[in-house]
């Protein structure tokens, strides 16, 4: 079994991009616009289309305001692997800003490296759109 994990930090303080993450709908709109194209809920299951074409039926595991962490599990779409659980945390930094961690494990392991780049791309975009614009306090 492979292990992903992505660790970046956010300009924005926890509590917003917590905010963000939680709406676990509208992953879409408020965390990858344009990487994700559309996200629709089905009872506790989310179903994202990328932009690339990847439809993944995420069942959302928890959603921890405590702890400011979502965990989910792909249970099924076009790439649904054997194995697939992921948790997205938001933790403070000492500055202020939001140190995001991601971590994926994934079965079969000939699966990591395109989820690799799948969650690298989607660090970026998470990046920019979550980061205060100079200028803006809070978003």
């Amino acid at each position: 079994m492979a292990h992903i994990h992505k660790e970046f930090l956010i300009d924005n303080s926890p509590e917003n991009v917590w905010e963000a993450l939680r709406e676990v709908g509208a992953v879409h709109q408020r965390l990858v616009p344009g990487f994700v194209t559309d996200t629709r809920m089905e009872a506790d299951t989310r179903i994202v289309t990328f932009a690339n074409g990847v439809v993944a039926h995420e069942l959302i595991v928890d959603i921890d305001d405590a702890a400011r962490r979502v965990a989910y599990a792909v249970v099924g779409g076009s790439m649904a692997p054997k194995h697939h659980h992921a948790s997205m945390q938001v933790l403070a930094d000492a500055e202020g800003r939001s140190r995001f961690v991601w971590t994926t494990d994934v079965s079969p392991d000939e699966l990591a490296a395109p989820i690799s780049e799948m969650a690298e791309q989607g660090s970026r975009i998470m990046r920019e759109t979550l980061k205060v614009a100079p200028g803006r306090a809070g978003r």
